[in-house]
């Protein structure tokens, strides 16, 4: 039986969070701590779609998350399960922890387009 714990995975740091992932059967589970109070909508607006193109599904352990689209925004917070479609953009509080699962190959996409528009000299 495949399984994962926040002890394994790939560790990935993205300064503000740092998550560990594993993958397992085409899905990331990522076990993500927040460091530090941040929103991602300034970033992904600079993507193609102008937001977050993958699915996720998750529980947020300690802390809260906040999702906006483009017509409301839906705060998580510790104790509760979520699912954010296509379409969003996320914000956290530092201190959050959560558990969070997407399929792999499309975060991977939006994660390598993050990287790219994050590097010096990218367009804003």
């Amino acid at each position: 039986m495949p399984k994962a714990s926040s002890s394994t995975g790939t560790e990935k740091d993205f300064g503000v969070a740092v998550d560990r992932t594993t993958v397992v059967d085409g899905y990331s589970i990522s076990f993500t701590s927040i460091r530090q109070t941040h929103d991602l909508a300034p970033i992904l607006a600079a993507l193609p779609a102008g937001n977050c193109t993958c699915p996720h599904w998750g529980y947020v352990l300690k802390g809260k998350i906040t999702i906006r689209y483009g017509d409301h925004e839906e705060a998580v917070t510790a104790g509760e399960a979520f699912y954010m479609p296509p379409g969003h953009a996320p914000a956290a509080e530092a201190g959050t922890e959560l558990i969070q699962f997407s399929p792999a190959d499309q975060l991977a996409a939006v994660e390598q387009a993050i990287m790219a528009a994050t590097q010096p000299g990218s367009p804003p």
